[in-house]
């Protein structure tokens, strides 16, 4: 089993985050409403959520992986 950990947003470098947060928002499926945004939009929201803790950045080491999570999903994750 994935041996997941919660990386805090502030934990990482400025330049590290955006990069990460643009990836996400620039990833295919990534749905942001009917309307299309901007990825500086898309990073905005974002870091937003991230900063309030409703989405959740974890880590798996194993597998190097990263993703971001809303909050009950990582918690199950976190947790198990």
């Amino acid at each position: 089993m994935a041996d997941f950990v919660m990386v805090p947003p502030q934990r990482l470098q400025a330049d590290v985050l955006q990069a990460l947060l643009e990836e996400f928002a620039s990833r295919d499926g990534t749905d942001y409403g009917e309307r299309e945004s901007t990825l500086e939009k898309k990073v905005a929201q974002l870091r937003s959520q991230l900063l309030t803790g409703d989405l959740q950045l974890l880590y798996e080491g194993d597998s190097e992986q990263w993703d971001l999570l809303p909050r009950a999903q990582a918690e199950v994750l976190l947790n198990s």
